[in-house]
């Protein structure tokens, strides 16, 4: 199963994520809700430093599934945005999949 947990701030901002699993939905190379996650994710994370330029940190391992993801002090709205719009996509995912794949969890920090 994926664990993605999100976290926000006081301000009730999306800040950070950290994903770890793999889905076992099906069969590596076919496993479409492994696949799904991991596009947001990983596009999520190339349009923060693609297009807002803002400075974060990241950890990854691929044996696991980890992926560690944080913005720096003095990020941008538009990061912001970027991390609403991959939690609204993971929701989709959970609902049209359940949690027996993905589970999405929220933390306040």
């Amino acid at each position: 199963m994926i664990q993605v947990t999100i976290f926000k701030n006081q301000a009730k901002e999306y800040t950070a994520f950290h994903c770890i699993g793999h889905a076992e939905y099906a069969d590596a190379g076919e496993d479409i809700v492994c696949a799904a996650v991991s596009v947001l994710v990983i596009n999520t994370i190339n349009s923060v430093e693609h297009f807002v330029h803002d400075e974060y940190d990241l950890v990854t391992e691929q044996e696991s599934g980890l992926i560690e993801f944080s913005l720096k002090n003095g990020y941008s709205k538009e990061s912001l945005l970027l991390i609403q719009s991959l939690v609204l996509g993971l929701q989709g995912i959970q609902e049209n999949y359940g949690t027996e794949y993905m589970t999405l969890i929220f933390k306040e920090v």
